[in-house]
């Protein structure tokens, strides 16, 4: 559970398992694919992502407008939108929605790195508190982070990768995982996620 997790919306089947092979064998978990918008709400609401890959096009509308709508009523949830059509008539109807970026078919695995990793960047960015405060943080958890763990939470905001995080900080992959596991149980969350809205909840500070 310490990957980032990714839905992938998208209803031409072999380009959604292509997006899960790349982002499976990389530092990514695909948390589902779904092929239509039913499908999509469901896995929003059962098995929540870190992140959402969203055709706009999906069975020939452009279903995937709407569902970034509930996405951000509902989830608050980062997305990246693929796409098509880089039309202005949908770019205009697409840029209120706010994603986090644009993938425009065909790509290639760079592309789709590239994207993901500035979109959640910027989410974090977006979400992050202006002012961590340890002690403040503590106070309201049952059993407080260490020092080290309060500093991978706060690269969890960044969008940092666990290789990104061994990296950083010297250690291996599986001390990382130990950390973000622990962070998990201490916040009682269960992804990337829902780390960033407790925190925000937990320091105060309201979505906009």
């Amino acid at each position: 559970m310490s990957h980032i997790r990714v839905l992938i919306v998208e209803d031409e089947v072999l380009i959604a398992e292509d997006i899960r092979a790349c982002l499976n064998n990389f530092d990514y978990k695909v948390s589902g694919v779904a092929y239509d918008q039913a499908a999509a709400l469901n896995e929003l609401r059962d098995n929540p992502p870190d992140i959402v890959l969203l055709d706009i096009n999906l069975e020939g509308g452009l279903e995937g407008i709407e569902i970034a709508k509930i996405i951000n009523k509902t989830y608050k949830l980062p997305f990246i939108y693929l796409t098509s059509y880089a039309n202005r008539s949908v770019l205009e109807q697409a840029k209120p929605t706010r994603p986090m970026g644009y993938v425009v078919k065909p790509f290639d695995e760079k592309d789709l790195f590239t994207a993901l990793e500035i979109a959640y960047f910027n989410y974090g960015q977006l979400m992050k508190p202006a002012r961590w405060d340890l002690d403040k943080f503590n106070q309201q958890l049952y059993s407080h982070l260490t020092t080290k763990e309060f500093e991978i939470l706060r690269d969890l905001f960044e969008g940092k990768t666990n290789k990104q995080l061994c990296e950083k900080h010297f250690v291996s992959i599986n001390t990382v995982k130990t950390h973000v596991k622990n962070i998990y149980e201490k916040m009682d969350v269960h992804t990337r996620s829902e780390v960033i809205a407790k925190s925000r909840s937990l320091l105060g500070i309201s979505f906009q």
